[in-house]
Formats: C-alpha cells, structure tokens, sequence
C-alpha cells in the first residue's frame, strides 16, 4: 500500500466516520466535530485523488471539502 493509498483511506474513514456517529444520533449535522471529520476527510480523500490524478474524486471529494468549509464558517459566525 502506497503513501498515496494511506491518505486516502484516512480522508474516507473520517468521512465514514462522520455519518456512522451522524445516523445513529451520535453527532449532529451542526456540530463541530462532524463538520471538520468532514472538512478533513474530504481534503485529505481530495489530496489523494490529485495525487493519483483521479479527476472524478477530485471533484467530488474537493466539493465536499467546500461544503464543509462553509458549513464550518457558518459555525464560526453564529459562534
């Protein structure tokens, strides 16, 4: 397994792990953890995308990563 495979894997077992707490009423949608287990495994299943120049996944995982962002910014503002 490449280092490449490695930081892949991590940004979709946050991500993972994010909805796994999410649908069992673990963690809400509007909390903070969710929101970077988000943000950081959609930059880091991003990162591994470009790296493997999987275009599809770099959209896909970089709009998540957007997505979570400003989710996190609205966070931030209603403090």
């Amino acid at each position: 397994m490449s280092n490449i495979d490695l930081i892949g894997f991590m940004g979709v077992l946050l991500i993972l792990i994010a909805y796994f707490l999410n649908i069992n009423n673990k963690l809400e949608s509007n909390n903070i953890i969710y929101i970077l287990l988000n943000l950081f495994g959609g930059m880091l299943a991003c990162l591994a995308s470009v790296l493997m120049e999987f275009y599809p996944f770099v959209l896909l995982e970089g709009t998540w990563a957007v997505v979570s962002f400003v989710a996190l910014i609205k966070y931030l503002k209603n403090g």
